[in-house]
């Protein structure tokens, strides 16, 4: 008996008989209130648990000889199709022509509306299949002895009327697709380097009326994850009464994004800085639109991670204990007020 009497004296909730509990409507009103904010505590800490963070990791970058895909989406709002050409060079001056490429160009009409295709199966121009050039100076060299073996026939002529009709209607071109390219340091570049420079003197009477300006949608070194954004993206680069070359120098860092249940995603993100150069009337070089880019020695690895149980139940207790103390105190705090104010006034207090 006096073991039985000694544990009931540990017991934190005694109970009182039911004829000493006075049941207010002002009680009824707090616990209402509490029930609502517990029950409402509660899914958020429920989602909060079931939600996932993640944790950045850096590492030294393995990789060796994979490619690397870049996906591209821009427009040209004031070059046509025929006279836009895609190139891209490895840091050793190396042009990849054979490379495994799916890129297309849309015509646009002057309100930005498709009205043709054109596909790029060997991604650059036709001239560079059997040569290198460093720089686009060499490259219109070689062009012109192409131009002095051929001279001028009616098929160049015909190109020349069509991109002038072209020009005169306002066309413009959308290029996308993929570019796979090996994973070394290098540029690709959009611009007409894919014209004999006669021809392109024939288009746009001189360097300083072709207008690069673009639109990107969409520039990215591989898939998506959740909360990466691609610093290019959306970017507008309008040009008026002006020309030159736009240089974006992008810094490429590897990254691998893993997710909760185990699966990985092999990916790249990048900053980028931009440089913009003005034609001159004299220069020799055609205005183009560079992407230069080079590869991080460091690789991120993100992955995601849920919380622990524990610390779920840590925190419901935490939250639902704290307003049922709260909700407590305020039922006796208004309890008091109604009783002083009813004493007060003299009246009878209905509760």
């Amino acid at each position: 008996m006096g073991v039985k009497q000694a544990i009931k004296n540990l017991d934190a909730f005694p109970r009182a008989e039911e004829h000493l509990l006075q049941k207010t409507q002002s009680g009824a009103l707090v616990s209402i209130v509490g029930l609502v904010i517990m029950a409402t505590l509660f899914f958020h800490e429920l989602t909060y648990y079931l939600s996932t963070y993640t944790v950045h990791q850096m590492s030294v970058d393995l990789k060796r000889g994979e490619t690397l895909p870049i996906h591209i989406n821009m427009t040209f709002p004031s070059l046509p199709c025929d006279v836009l050409s895609v190139d891209a060079i490895d840091m050793s001056g190396k042009h990849e022509v054979d490379l495994d490429t799916n890129i297309w160009k849309l015509r646009l009409n002057s309100h930005g509306h498709i009205i043709g295709t054109e596909y790029l199966s060997d991604l650059v121009e036709k001239e560079h299949a059997a040569h290198k050039h460093d720089d686009e100076n060499e490259h219109h060299d070689d062009a012109d002895k192409k131009l002095h073996a051929l001279g001028f026939n009616e098929e160049a002529e015909n190109m020349i009327k069509k991109v002038k009709k072209a020009l005169d209607n306002g066309e413009g071109c959308r290029v996308y697709g993929v570019l796979d390219v090996q994973r070394v340091a290098g540029n690709f570049h959009i611009s007409v380097h894919g014209l004999n420079i006669y021809v392109a003197q024939m288009i746009f009477g001189g360097a300083t009326h072709v207008n690069v300006s673009h639109m990107i949608h969409d520039l990215s070194f591989g898939p998506k994850y959740p909360g990466l954004h691609n610093p290019l993206d959306g970017t507008v680069r309008i040009l008026h009464e002006t020309s030159g070359t736009f240089k974006y120098y992008i810094k490429i860092v590897p990254t691998e994004y893993r997710y909760i249940w185990k699966e990985v995603l092999p990916t790249n993100q990048f900053s980028v800085s931009e440089y913009f150069s003005p034609m001159k009337e004299y220069d020799r070089s055609w205005p183009a639109v560079y992407f230069l880019y080079d590869l991080s020695p460091i690789t991120v690895t993100i992955k995601e991670e849920r919380r622990s149980f524990l610390h779920f139940i840590t925190r419901l207790c935490a939250v639902l204990g704290g307003t049922f103390a709260l909700t407590g105190m305020l039922d006796r705090w208004m309890y008091r007020l109604i009783e002083e104010v009813t004493k007060a006034s003299g009246g009878r207090a209905y509760r």
